[in-house]
């Protein structure tokens, strides 16, 4: 019988040879992320029920990448650090990457796939609802509790329901100024914030091969914006090329089977999208963006694991070359690699540092994802009042970067860093 790529990678994993949606299965894990969020009481719950001398089940597939609440004098923020260097001293992991340190990376939804921790046909679970963002690399992961963590943490299983799969088939090629996150923002319009519950997304089509990987990852990153189990994208040569240069480790990809049975299929053109925006208070407040360019701005916000990758700042950089912003303008690189990259990466002879300087953006922060979760009082770019913020983030819910009287306004790079230059939500056609 033919199955998904979601229900293939599930089957090698539960070592069966044919699984179907709704079925209830032991599925092993490949890797387990956890951050300084999630971490503590997921160790927590793996002390209780396997001993305060337990070992995890594999050295090799705990990653712990703190990334939340690291830049602030907050007591309890450094507290939760502090739990997970004893946890990691105890149980002798290699894959911790220590705020203060070199080894320091970031966002863990970035960092994780730039660490090689990422490859196609495996089974990634973390303890961070955005963990679908590393289907985009064909591997089948999503976010789980801390209860469940700690038991996988112990065991290298979990019990899991095959989901239904929805298919979004992307064909043509996007017209300039037009971004994946346009195109996860068209979609999740589409079907609601519900539309997908429990539910693989799977993205098909010729147009994914004109999508980088970091493309990939903006769009299989919100699956769970519309209530998705998952978001997957089956590995081509640019997946391999990008996998290959990270790890040396094998993988086995996988693909779903021609006529796979499907919930539902839907079909879009891309040349056909627009720029667009999700307007407060959901991610599937779909608009135009050209229809909202009465909405006044008081702050732009370029960063998170949906929009703070090197890409992202290319994008935002070619709008603001030469140009001012009349409103703050928070920057906010995912990963060190990318905060290296806005050194290194030029435009017109200048580096991205440079432009976002001369346009006059507020500093450029430390990699985290500062205040796309709100975070402590002295996060940067956390919403304290009623900031209306166009920004790059996946949440746009009350109270989600800060401050419950705050509007969020969700677009893409191009989107944002347009607005930012006009202070109104802006078409960034028109700069281009």
């Amino acid at each position: 019988m033919s199955m998904t790529i979601t229900e293939k990678i599930l089957a090698r994993a539960s070592g069966r040879d044919h699984v179907k949606p709704g079925d209830n299965i032991w599925v092993n894990a490949d890797i387990l992320m956890t951050h300084d969020v999630c971490g503590p009481g997921t160790i927590g719950v793996f002390k209780r029920e396997f001993g305060q001398d337990a070992k995890v089940w594999s050295k090799e597939g705990v990653v712990i990448i703190p990334d939340h609440y690291i830049f602030t004098k907050d007591v309890k923020a450094h507290r939760n650090i502090d739990i997970l260097r004893e946890f990691v001293k105890e149980q002798d992991l290699p894959y911790y990457y220590d705020p203060g340190t070199a080894n320091y990376k970031g966002v863990c939804h970035i960092a994780l796939p730039q660490e090689g921790h990422v490859r196609p046909g495996e089974v990634i679970f973390g303890t961070d609802s955005h963990t679908c963002t590393h289907g985009a690399l064909g591997a089948f992961a999503t976010g789980i509790g801390n209860t469940d963590a700690g038991f996988v943490m112990g065991t290298g299983k979990l019990l899991i329901k095959v989901p239904e799969t929805l298919r979004f088939t992307l064909n043509g090629k996007l017209p300039k100024g037009v971004v994946a996150k346009d195109i996860i923002l068209c979609a999740i319009g589409d079907i609601g914030v519900d539309g997908a519950t429990y539910c693989a997304m799977e993205f098909d089509g010729d147009g994914i091969a004109h999508l980088t990987v970091e493309d990939r990852m903006t769009i299989c990153n919100m699956a769970i914006e519309a209530g998705g189990k998952n978001g997957i994208i089956a590995a081509d040569e640019v997946t391999m090329a990008y996998v290959r240069k990270r790890t040396n480790k094998p993988f086995t990809p996988l693909a779903s089977d021609p006529g796979s049975a499907v919930k539902e299929a839907r079909t879009y053109d891309l040349s056909k999208m627009v720029p667009c925006v999700a307007e407060p208070n959901l991610p599937d407040k779909y608009a135009v963006a050209a229809d909202r360019a009465d909405v006044k701005l008081t702050r732009a916000y370029i960063g998170s694991c949906t929009g703070g990758k090197i890409s992202d700042f290319i994008m935002a950089a070619q709008i603001m070359n030469g140009r001012k912003v009349s409103i703050d303008t928070f920057l906010v690189p995912a990963t060190q690699e990318v905060a290296e990259g806005l050194m290194s990466e030029h435009i017109d002879g200048k580096s991205l540092v440079e432009i976002f300087a001369d346009a006059g953006c507020l500093d450029i922060a430390p990699p985290s994802c500062a205040a796309c979760l709100g975070g402590p009082l002295d996060t940067f770019g956390r919403a304290q009042t009623d900031e209306v913020v166009i920004s790059t983030t996946n949440r746009n819910f009350i109270g989600r970067m800060g401050s419950k009287q705050a509007q969020i306004y969700l677009a893409s790079p191009y989107t944002c860093a347009a607005s930012a230059v006009t202070g109104y939500i802006t078409d960034p056609c028109q700069f281009l």
